[in-house]
């Protein structure tokens, strides 16, 4: 097996190797995600790398960017937010407590539900999350270069058909 360009990646050699080993099975899936894994992983590690340059870990990050897409005035409650990010309340409760002490978000009671509170972007937490953002896209941006417009649309509605149930 090979890639476009001739190259032979670690999959191919993972994969040969289970071909030799167990020739009865069919390991195309297996080659899909173990390629989708390590595209991940790299991403990662320059994405870390970003976050980590704006004092953020990626689940700050995540915090931060929900609420500043979430447009004026960038507030929502822990639930809506839990929700968004798909996560536990107590998982947000953390996060929400370190971007608290670090003055990017503050918290307040909800007018609407006393038993509850908000959690805003305060100036300080613009200010990073709009910074972070600007390098995040541009990192995106460098590490799908290598992409041609119609492959990146073509990959694009691939992994979007993957993450549509099925009926």
């Amino acid at each position: 097996m090979s890639d476009v360009a001739g190259e032979r990646d670690p999959i191919d050699v993972i994969l040969e190797q289970w071909r030799r080993e167990r020739p009865d099975l069919d390991l195309s899936a297996m080659g899909v995600f173990g390629r989708l894994a390590l595209v991940t992983r790299r991403a990662e590690a320059s994405v870390d790398r970003v976050f980590a340059g704006h004092g953020l870990r990626h689940g700050e990050f995540d915090v931060l960017a929900a609420l500043r897409r979430s447009g004026p005035p960038y507030t929502a409650i822990p639930s809506e937010l839990s929700a968004a990010l798909m996560m536990s309340r107590a998982g947000m409760t953390n996060r929400i407590d370190r971007l608290e002490a670090a003055g990017l978000v503050e918290r307040s009671l909800d007018p609407a539900d006393r038993r509850s509170f908000r959690v805003t972007l305060t100036a300080e937490g613009r200010r990073v999350i709009d910074a972070a953002m600007t390098d995040h896209a541009a990192t995106l941006a460098r590490l799908t270069a290598g992409l041609a417009p119609e492959d990146a649309e073509t990959l694009t509605r691939i992994l979007r058909s993957m993450l549509t149930p099925s009926p």
